[in-house]
């Protein structure tokens, strides 16, 4: 297949230095796309990190090197005003801005009794607000491309979400907060930015990174079914312009899935009651009739 899906397409990626966000800049520009590399280089707790070459210079040598376009940019995702100056370095650079991947990310694990008020604002932090400001500044680029007559703007919008976020897991309050913000932010962006011809989509990926490292053992075969390389194509597509139809859609890959989630559906109903005396018995026999929230052990989802 000679077609390269996202040509002459200018997508910014954050957190694109290592793991899945690298992965992405890669096959992005692989298919024809000028990529511009967002990230701080920090380490998985979001601490300063010690690489010599920052993470996303060597990303944009390794696509210069093969033939692509791409420009580094190293500053947080996070801060609202530098966001906004990243949209503006890509269409400074390269003349427009067509594609946003919000991939960025830290942990800081703790289950809630234990956790601190800096690991909590963290975590919200670059995961929340890091998708967020990009997409705003993004989304006011689009809107006045659309506002000044641009016919077929196709903006694009792909964010990060997780089953942690999704189905809860124990340990990631702060994550799985963040993670289940950006799924409720995705649906609802992709319905207010339709009318600039702007799609929102999110993914939940499963791969083995720095981010899941120590988590637990895994056979080499189990490794390679959670390389990156099998959701990347997923992120390609959507920022193309063949994925227009596409929106407000949660997509779980890798990890030997390709799953459309459909997020929450409503259980058994009863008539409202006004007495809280009665109520009791009501709600009980609806949570039985209710099929169970999915469980997000290691275990059950095998993670």
């Amino acid at each position: 297949m000679s077609q390269r899906l996202c040509e002459g397409r200018v997508v910014i990626v954050t957190g694109a230095g290592r793991g899945i966000g690298r992965e992405y800049a890669l096959q992005l520009a692989e298919h024809g796309a000028k990529v511009v590399v967002n990230d701080l280089g920090s380490a998985r707790d979001g601490s300063p990190g010690s690489e010599e070459i920052q993470p996303a210079e060597a990303v944009v040598r390794e696509i210069r090197a093969r033939g692509g376009e791409a420009v580094a940019n190293l500053e947080s995702c996070a801060d609202w005003k530098a966001a906004g100056r990243m949209v503006e370095q890509a269409v400074d650079t390269f003349g427009r801005l067509d594609g946003l991947v919000n991939n960025a990310g830290i942990l800081r694990d703790r289950m809630l009794t234990n956790m601190t008020e800096e690991e909590w604002d963290a975590v919200i932090n670059v995961h929340l607000k890091g998708t967020a400001g990009p997409s705003h500044h993004a989304s006011v680029h689009w809107k006045n491309r659309s506002k000044a007559g641009e016919a077929d703007v196709a903006g694009r919008i792909i964010n990060t979400t997780s089953v942690s976020g999704v189905y809860g897991n124990v340990g990631q309050t702060n994550y799985g907060a963040a993670k289940a913000g950006i799924a409720a932010m995705t649906i609802i962006a992709a319905r207010e930015l339709q009318r600039y011809g702007v799609t929102v989509n999110a993914i939940s990926p499963h791969a083995q990174t720095r981010m899941t490292e120590g988590l637990r053992e895994r056979t080499p075969e189990e490794r390679d079914i959670r390389d990156p390389r099998w959701i990347a194509p997923v992120v390609v597509w959507l920022a193309s312009r063949e994925s227009g139809q596409v929106s407000g859609r949660i997509i779980e890959a890798g990890g030997g899935l390709l799953v459309v989630m459909q997020g929450w559906n409503p259980g058994a109903s009863a008539d409202p009651v006004s007495d809280p005396r009665a109520i009791g018995p009501v709600i009980t026999d609806l949570v039985a009739r209710s099929r169970r929230n999915l469980g997000m052990s290691a275990q059950e989802l095998d993670i």
